[in-house]
């Protein structure tokens, strides 16, 4: 698998196919709340109206859950993460790379955080470039030299200036729309379905039975189908913040020993959680850990995002597990 060639190819054209399979799986997770509300609605009152009417209920529910996370989720994530606002006199070098990577992006200087952590990540969160935070850790700052520190940097604000914090939020609050939904109905026909079958036999309800058995089933897959999808834009967007941070460094070497480095890291990142893992540059939830239990990746392997890196600047691709390509990195 990670011995396969990589054709050569610019960051302008990763960037492009990475946003055009992001809004692939966006629309799709739309088409699948759109769907799932047309069938509940059906299979409820068994006319187009009422399955019209529920559908309009579930985008108005992910509107007001996307409302509250859009003003507040950042503030949120940040005291979740017990990360500390520092100023430029307290880590000078940390500062003039956001802000000398800031003015390459064209982009406001975010707020810049540090979490007490002796475990190698970062992560950015913010509605948009005007409200934006970066978060590092302290390991971080310690083990990475300034290249390194700058590609992590450079990704980071490729996040920003993509709207990828945004954009992540969105799908979120869909596919939190989509299980909630799912999760009301199901409930509704496990105490009211027999009842309601029961008044059905006399009106010959038979296209609404049947709705409702598809329903029913759709109920129960697509939480578990909008999660996956919800995964994949996850690592596409990691792809295009890795490929927008090369455009801003110029230089993919730094990146590329950085993720090498993040990824073999054996320190834990004890305030990461299942809310918060996705942010993070690398998975901060390690194999090893009870917690890494029933996760899905959120990001893509290691070696994979290497060898697009490398793949920009003509270099032969690595091959084996992250172990090894930090060895061939170094």
């Amino acid at each position: 698998m990670f011995g396969r060639a990589v054709p050569t190819e610019t960051f302008f054209a990763q960037q492009a196919a990475n946003r055009r399979r992001s809004l692939l799986l966006m629309v799709s997770v739309v088409l699948l709340l759109a769907l799932l509300g047309s069938a509940i609605g059906f299979s409820l009152t068994g006319d187009p109206v009422g399955a019209l009417a529920v559908t309009i209920g579930a985008a108005a529910l992910g509107t007001m859950l996307a409302l509250g996370s859009y003003f507040g989720g950042d503030q949120l994530v940040l005291r979740a993460s017990r990360a500390r606002a520092i100023t430029a006199d307290q880590s000078p070098q940390l500062y003039n790379v956001v802000e000398e990577l800031s003015l390459a992006a064209n982009i406001p200087v975010p707020h810049v955080y540090l979490i007490d952590d002796t475990a190698l990540n970062a992560f950015a969160t913010g509605r948009d470039p005007e409200h934006a935070s970066i978060a590092v850790t302290t390991g971080l700052l310690e083990r990475l030299d300034r290249e390194e520190l700058s590609g992590v940097i450079g990704h980071e604000l490729s996040h920003v200036r993509n709207f990828d914090i945004r954009f992540a939020l969105l799908v979120g609050v869909l596919v939190g729309s989509i299980a909630l939904l799912a999760d009301m109905f199901l409930r509704y026909s496990f105490w009211f379905g027999g009842r309601r079958r029961g008044n059905d036999r006399g009106g010959g309800g038979g296209a609404q039975a049947i709705i409702g058995v598809l329903a029913i089933v759709l109920a129960l897959l697509a939480p578990f189908v909008a999660r996956i999808v919800q995964l994949s834009v996850s690592r596409q967007r990691e792809y295009l913040a890795d490929a927008s941070g090369v455009e801003l460094t110029r230089n993919p070497e730094g990146l590329e020993r950085a993720l090498a480095k993040i990824s073999t890291d054996a320190e834990v990142l004890e305030v990461a959680n299942r809310a918060t893992n996705h942010l993070y540059i690398v998975n901060p939830v390690k194999k090893f850990e009870e917690r890494s239990r029933g996760l899905f990746s959120t990001h893509p392997p290691i070696v994979d995002r290497v060898n697009r890196l490398r793949a920009l600047r003509g270099a032969p691709p690595l091959s084996g597990d992250a172990d090894q390509a930090r060895q061939q990195v170094d």
